[in-house]
């Protein structure tokens, strides 16, 4: 049950010219995305760098002497990963630039991105996920039912304002919604831009409308995308896709297979199994049947509610939301008594339906699984 750790201590030592990238590579450079390097490394305007062993350095002083930014780090692991990737020889040296992380709760966007010059005459452009923000899931929400959000235009105008930076060849990528941000700004890009893209990697990724599957830009660059999803995957296998996605051993269970650092790799790859578990098929099924039957208006108006209540909480992310619960849910529970007629009947409606649709497909759990 080896992870991304683990093949740091097994392949740290070698240089990119000395064992070519690969898909791990991808997935460590994702999980380095959410770290909060803000202060630390240069953002998209600056014309400087700085090495990923000077930037474990630094945050190591900042955990230390900074209470706060311990709040910023989504997964618990993540500083351990930064330790690791700065004492060894293959990552050490690659140079970070370009970060931004913008959180805009008018143009309801979270959007954070990295670049990294690992030293083998080619970039990595990385989109971040999904934070602990109420509007960065806000943002995951509004994909359901539009054709495009703000931080894919973002990420479309980051790629090109980067690109411009460099030379060589442009490897993109990103976990969860950072690998839908990954496709997205390498379809809509600039074509002498997406020509130098030789690889776009999306790891456990929601998908897209389906006029972006069926755009030019999408047909230019489909051959180049590299799709992955855990055994347990619910939100790599949520809306459209346009190709077939392959699937990875995780060492957790549930959602928690979401979370890169539960992905089991071999020395130069992941652990790849046949197909998702029935579970997974049970969920994917259901969401879509269910969003499915939802017109566009009638999505909208579901997320749009949805998010009134938990928004009425006054929490702007997902630990402050849980930390004072008890208080939250009574705001919750007042907001919900505030909204009109119409709308609280939408919201019931809308989950009677979901439950419906989960009692029709409860089969797929039940079927003898596949030899």
């Amino acid at each position: 049950m080896a992870n991304i750790l683990d093949y740091i201590a097994w392949r740290g030592d070698l240089s990119f010219a000395q064992s070519p990238f690969n898909p791990v590579d991808n997935i460590i450079f994702s999980q380095l995305a959410y770290l909060p390097l803000d202060g630390i490394a240069p953002g998209p305007d600056e014309n400087s760098h700085i090495t990923i062993s000077r930037a474990a350095e630094i945050f190591a002083e900042k955990l230390q002497n900074d209470p706060g930014i311990e709040q910023a780090i989504i997964f618990k692991e993540d500083p351990a990963l930064l330790r690791a990737l700065g004492s060894s020889q293959r990552f050490g040296d690659c140079r970070l630039y370009g970060y931004i992380n913008l959180i805009d709760t008018e143009r309801q966007i979270q959007f954070a991105a990295l670049c990294v010059d690992t030293g083998d005459d080619s970039h990595f452009i990385v989109f971040r996920g999904t934070d602990l923000t109420l509007i960065g899931w806000k943002e995951d929400f509004n994909m359901s039912f539009s054709e495009v959000v703000p931080a894919q235009i973002e990420a479309v105008h980051y790629l090109e304002k980067m690109a411009q930076k460099t030379k060589g060849p442009l490897r993109v990528c990103g976990h969860s919604k950072g690998g839908n941000l990954a496709i997205y700004a390498a379809s809509q890009c600039d074509a002498k831009i997406q020509r130098r893209i030789t690889d776009v990697y999306s790891n456990d990724s929601p998908g897209f409308h389906e006029k972006v599957i069926a755009s030019d830009g999408f047909a230019q660059i489909k051959d180049r995308i590299h799709s992955f999803i855990p055994q347990e995957s619910v939100v790599g296998l949520l809306l459209e896709h346009g190709n077939v996605p392959r699937v990875i051993k995780s060492s957790q269970a549930g959602l928690r297979q979401h979370e890169l650092h539960s992905w089991e790799v071999t020395h130069n790859d992941m652990v790849h199994v046949d197909s998702v578990t029935q579970s997974s098929q049970f969920v994917n099924k259901t969401l879509r049947e269910w969003i499915g039957a939802l017109d566009i208006a009638h999505r909208e108006q579901f997320f749009e509610a949805l998010f009134t209540v938990l928004s009425a909480s006054q929490a702007k992310s997902l630990p402050e939301l849980g930390s004072l619960w008890f208080r939250n849910a009574g705001l919750m529970l007042k907001s919900i008594s505030n909204i009109d007629d119409s709308t609280r009947d939408l919201i019931r409606k809308t989950l009677a339906a979901l439950i419906s649709t989960a009692r029709r497909n409860i089969e797929t759990l039940l079927k003898p699984a596949e030899k």
